[in-house]
C-alpha cells in the first residue's frame, strides 16, 4: 500500500502533538503515526505542566499558536506561582493537572483537526533519495510519501525499562520500543547517543495518612497559560475546570536512605546495566543518597493525579530499585508507613541523536526534509520537547510552502535559546531547561511573552487576529502608562521596592483604569528598567571580549566565588583555554561564564592580544 502525505509525523508525545498540529493547522496534509492512538499526549512521568523556566516555554508555546497552554488549563486541578518572593523573570507558573483529562483534552484537538489523520503503527525506516527524505515505511510495509517527515520518537528507540535485575524491552510501562527505526537512522550516517530516564512508583491514595503529611494547597489566585482561557475568564466564564487536589509534603528519613545503601547492590544504576546517562536535576533517590550523602531527608510531594484518581504520584522518588525495596524503602516515610502500591518505579535507556547534527530550524543537516524534536533531541521534560516539535513543525511547514524560516532571536524567546543551545553546543546530558541559560532573562518573562511573540506566531498563521490585537492592546497600553508614569515624576517612587503600582494609584482620579495584566507589566517595566539595561549592556561586553580572555592552565575553577558544582564539573572536565570555548561548552549558563569572566579580570587570567579564539 502506498501513501501520500504533506508531512509524516512519527511518534504523538508532547512533540509530536504539538508538530502534527502546527503542520495541519497550516494547511498541509500531515499523518501523525504512534504505537497506540489512545496513548497520544500521555503524561509519562509527572503529571504537572510548568515550572521554572518551562512555564516561560509554554506561555510562548501558546503566543506563538501552541496547544500545550490551553490543554493544561483545562486539565489543571493545584496550580501555583513558583518564586514569588523573587524576581518576576524567575516567577513560573506550574499547573498539576488531571492526567487522564490532560490526554483525553490533547487527544480531542488531535482527532478533530481537519488536516491531521492519525494512525497506529510503527515506523520501520525512513525513504531518503538523493540527500532529500522521501518518506517513511511502516512495520507493515506500507510506504508514506511525504515531502517532510518530522522524527518525535520520545524514549522509544532501542528503548529498554529496568527494574531492579529485571529488563524489559519497552519505552513506557505497557507500551514496546521502536526497534527499527535506529537501523534506518544508523545506515543514513546519523551519529547515536544512549541516555536514560526514570519515573516513580504509583501509590494508592487511599493507603496514604495524609495527616501525617503537610498539606500543600494550591494558590487561589490562579494563573491560566493560556490567552484563550484569561479571555474566558474576562467574560465570565468559570474557572478552574476541574475540581481542585490537595498535595501533601513528607520527606525521606536515615533509616530511608540506609535501606537503599543496603541494597545498591541490586540497583541497575549501580551495578553497570544502565550505560545511559541520566537527567542531572532529576536524578533517581538511589543516586541523590549516594552523591548527597551528608543530606539527612529529601522532600517528596505526594501530588494526586486526578480528583477521583486513586493514583498519587510521589515527586522526589525516582527509582530502578527492585520492587521488593521500592515497597520497604517506601514505608519508612511519613505518611506511607502501610501504603500500597500501584506501579513500581522504573528506568528507561533510550536512543538520542546528538543535535548538532541539526540546523537552527530542527532539520537534519545530512538529510533535507527530516526534522528531529523532543527527547530524541537529549532533552528531558515535557515543555522542553513541546517547543521543539512547535518549532519543527512551523518549519517545515514553512518550507513546504516555499516560504521563508521563522527566526527569533536569543533575545526574544527561552524556546530559541533552548534550541540555538541544542544545536550550536550539542549535550552531553539530557538538557533541561532555566531562565539561567539566557543572557537576557531579566527581558524574558513569562508576564510578556505574548509582548514579544505574538507577530511571530500571527505572521506565520497560527496565532488568530484577535490574539495578535489582544497582545498589540496591551503592549500599547503599557507603553503609554510607563510614558505617563515617568512623565509625571512617578517613576522614582515606583521603583522603590515597598511601592506597588496599586498603592500609586490608590485614591488618586488621574490614574487610568487599567486591567492586572497591564499594571503589572508598568510595575515591571519601571522597577527593573535599570537592572535590565545594565544586565544587556554587561551580555554585549562579554560576548565580545569573552574570546581574548585566556584562562591559566592551573586556573581552579572551584576558587570561583558563587560558581555551582555543575559549572565547575563541566569546566574542570573540558578545561577551556578561553572564556569563549567555555561559553560554548554544552550545559554551561551565561550567568557561569560571567563569574568566571569576573573572577578573570581580577586579576586570575590573562587578558591576551592574539586574535580571538587564540590561546
Amino acid at each position: 500500500m502506498e501513501l501520500r502525505y504533506d508531512i509524516v509525523v512519527v511518534g504523538l508525545g508532547h512533540a509530536g502533538c504539538e508538530a502534527a498540529l502546527a503542520c495541519a493547522r497550516l494547511g498541509l496534509s500531515t499523518l501523525g503515526v504512534t504505537l497506540k492512538r489512545d496513548r497520544a499526549a500521555v503524561m509519562s512521568c509527572n503529571p504537572a505542566v510548568g515550572g521554572t523556566a518551562k512555564g516561560h516555554l509554554v506561555r510562548e508555546m501558546d503566543a506563538l499558536g501552541g496547544q500545550m497552554g490551553r490543554v493544561a488549563d483545562l486539565a489543571g486541578t493545584h496550580f501555583k506561582t513558583l518564586n514569588p518572593s523573587k524576581g518576576p523573570a524567575v516567577q513560573a507558573t506550574r499547573i498539576l493537572c488531571d492526567r487522564d483529562a490532560y490526554a483525553a483534552g490533547m487527544q480531542a484537538v488531535l482527532f478533530s483537526e481537519p488536516n491531521l489523520t492519525v494512525r497506529e503503527g510503527e515506523v520501520a525506516s525512513v525513504v531518503v533519495e538523493a540527500g532529500q527524505v522521501r518518506g517513511v515505511v511502516l512495520g507493515d510495509g506500507t510506504q508514506v510519501l511525504a515531502r517532510a517527515v518530522l522524527l518525535t520518537t520520545g524514549t522509544f528507540l532501542r528503548a529498554l525499562m529496568h527494574v531492579g535485575e529485571q529488563k524489559e524491552v519497552g519505552g513506557r510501562l505497557g507500551d514496546d520500543a521502536a526497534r527499527g527505526l535506529s537501523e534506518s537512522l544508523h545506515a543514513l550516517g546519523f551519529t547515536l547517543g544512549r541516555f536514560k530516564t526514570g519515573t516513580p512508583a504509583r501509590l494508592a491514595r487511599d493507603s496514604i495518612d495524609w495527616d501525617a503529611v503537610s498539606p500543600q494547597p494550591g494558590d487561589t489566585d490562579v494563573r491560566p497559560f493560556s490567552w484563550r482561557t484569561q479571555v474566558e475568564i474576562t467574560r465570565g466564564q468559570p474557572f478552574p475546570r476541574q475540581p481542585a487536589v490537595m498535595c501533601g509534603l513528607t520527606a525521606t528519613t536515615q533509616a530511608t536512605h540506609q535501606l537503599l545503601r543496603d541494597n545498591l547492590h541490586r540497583s541497575p544504576l549501580f551495578q553497570g546495566d544502565i550505560v545511559g546517562r541520566g537527567p542531572r536535576y532529576c536524578p533517581s533517590l538511589e543516586d541523590k543518597v549516594v552523591r548527597f550523602a551528608a543530606r539527612e531527608r529529601h522532600q517528596v510531594f505526594l501530588e494526586p493525579e486526578g480528583p477521583t484518581s486513586p493514583l498519587v504520584y510521589p515527586a522526589g522518588l525516582s527509582t530502578s530499585m527492585p520492587a521488593d525495596v521500592q515497597l520497604d524503602f517506601l514505608r519508612t516515610i511519613p505518611g506511607l508507613s502501610h501504603v500500597q502500591v500501584i506501579r513500581y518505579g522504573y528506568a528507561v535507556e533510550y536512543d538520542f541523536a546528538p543535535p548538532t547534527q541539526l540546523h537552527p530550524t530542527l532539520e537534519t543537516k545530512a538529510v533535507a526534509g527530516l526534522y528531529f524534536a523532543g527527547q530524541l533531541n537529549g532533552t528531558s521534560g515535557y515543555e522542553e520537547a513541546a517547543f521543539q516539535g512547535l518549532w519543527a513543525g512551523i518549519q517545515a511547514a514553512l518550507k513546504v510552502k516555499g516560504e521563508p524560516a521563522l527566526i527569533i532571536g536569543r533575545e526574544e524567546a527561552h524556546g530559541a535559546v533552548l534550541v540555538d543551545d541544542l544545536v550550536t553546543k550539542g549535550v552531553d546530558e539530557p538538557f533541561r531547561m532555566f531562565t539561567s541559560r539566557s543572557e537576557h532573562r531579566l527581558k524574558l518573562r513569562e508576564g510578556n511573552a505574548d509582548l514579544r511573540l505574538a507577530r511571530h506566531g500571527h505572521r506565520v498563521g497560527l496565532l488568530p487576529k484577535e490574539a495578535l490585537e489582544r497582545a498589540e492592546a496591551r503592549a500599547h497600553a503599557v507603553t503609554q502608562e510607563v510614558a505617563r508614569i515617568k512623565r509625571v515624576g512617578l517613576a522614582l517612587r515606583l521603583k522603590r521596592p515597598e511601592v506597588s503600582y496599586a498603592q500609586l494609584a490608590e485614591g488618586r482620579e488621574d490614574f487610568p483604569a487599567l486591567t492586572p495584566d497591564v499594571t503589572g507589566e508598568v510595575e515591571v517595566e519601571v522597577k527593573y528598567e535599570g537592572y535590565i539595561a545594565q544586565a544587556e549592556r554587561a551580555a554585549a561586553r562579554e560576548s565580545e571580549a569573552s574570546d581574548r580572555w585566556r584562562i591559566p592552565e592551573a586556573f581552579r575553577f572551584a576558587d570561583v566565588r558563587g560558581l555551582g558544582s555543575e559549572a565547575v564539573e563541566k569546566l574542570s572536565a573540558h578545561r577551556p583555554g578561553t572564556v569563549g570555548q567555555a561559553r560554548r561548552i554544552p550545559g554551561l549558563t551565561p550567568a557561569a561564564v560571567t563569574l568566571l569572566l569576573v573572577a578573570l579580570k581580577r586579576g586570575k587570567g590573562a587578558r591576551g592580544d592574539q586574535e580571538p579564539g587564540c590561546g
